[in-house]
């Protein structure tokens, strides 16, 4: 019989922090173990993952627990991708190997999926921390002042979401159906190299069912620790693939209206022009070929709003 729920941890030379993950796990998936299962992607780490992880394979031995281990590192989002594709339960959910999360938002989870059978993404509140500088950016990532069940993902999202949509790129706060999902997957092939892919898979999955954001903090989102601390990649990620993800957008059924805007206020950004200019001095290859993408897309949103939709393509 299928599972409720995957959780699955994507990983990579990160024993340290999968090994505090794994016992996070084993508190918050107790009374629950018949309904999910454990699944494990080793991005041939080369340090002692393995070993972590038969270790906890044996500590949760009443709890269906897979492991994947890739015979070269592939990626952080074709690992992503992988866990995905690789379950058969109703639901997924892809964390994070050294995320902070709360005990209880597995029972959050659990609770809301049982509740809501037709959910199509559940997306949980989260905390934005600082590291560098030691403090909170936001508390609450998404101001959510009555939590409820949503049926027109569409446009709760273009209303209440627009401002904060890249919170759906953070993989370890999204719960998807894991059919519509995988379909996501399917339809836009590419996106497993696009480093904002997940927004993508999260718009996409809020189109297909009901959805639900919670009110309530279940975990923290934690600045300089990942790849985009590299300031190249971050370049690449905001004028490259964040503005590929909000054209795509409009191909899935979002408003014209919408993606137009969340392009062309990504544009007029403060600072923007210094930081393009800076980028190419630095990179001029990467910065030209990425800046050239960029402006196309910006001049194609601006046309849109002088001309009928018939009259711009891009």
């Amino acid at each position: 019989m299928n599972k409720l729920l995957t959780i699955a941890i994507p990983t990579y030379n990160c024993a340290v922090t999968l090994d505090e993950q794994l016992g996070w796990l084993a508190n918050a998936i107790a009374g629950y173990e018949s309904e999910c299962e454990v699944l494990i992607s080793d991005n041939a780490s080369q340090d002692n993952t393995q070993a972590v992880i038969k270790k906890w394979q044996e500590n949760l031995s009443n709890v269906d627990f897979r492991v994947n281990q890739n015979l070269i590192n592939i990626g952080v989002m074709k690992n992503i991708a992988y866990c995905l594709k690789s379950t058969s339960s109703k639901y997924v959910w892809v964390i994070g190997d050294d995320e902070t999360i709360q005990t209880n938002a597995v029972s959050y989870v659990i609770q809301n999926l049982k509740a809501h059978p037709d959910l199509s993404l559940l997306s949980l509140n989260y905390s934005r921390f600082d590291l560098p500088n030691n403090r909170i950016v936001k508390g609450r990532n998404f101001d959510i002042a009555e939590e409820e069940l949503v049926v027109d993902g569409r446009t709760f999202i273009e209303n209440n979401i627009s401002e904060n949509i890249f919170g759906l790129g953070f993989i370890s706060a999204q719960i998807y159906q894991t059919e519509v999902v995988q379909l996501a997957l399917e339809i836009w092939k590419s996106s497993i190299n696009n480093l904002e892919g997940q927004i993508y898979w999260g718009a996409f999955c809020a189109l297909q069912g009901s959805i639900k954001f919670s009110r309530d903090v279940y975990l923290v989102y934690t600045y300089g620790t990942n790849a985009l601390a590299n300031q190249r990649l971050w370049f690449r990620v905001r004028y490259a693939d964040l503005p590929i993800v909000y054209a795509k957008l409009r191909e899935i059924g979002y408003s014209r209206n919408f993606c137009r805007e969340l392009i062309i206020k990504h544009f007029t950004t403060k600072n923007n022009a210094k930081m393009i200019l800076g980028a190419i001095r630095r990179w001029p290859v990467l910065g030209v070929k990425t800046v050239s993408l960029y402006l196309i897309l910006v001049c194609a949103s601006i046309a849109s709003s002088i001309l009928s939709p018939k009259e711009v393509k891009v």
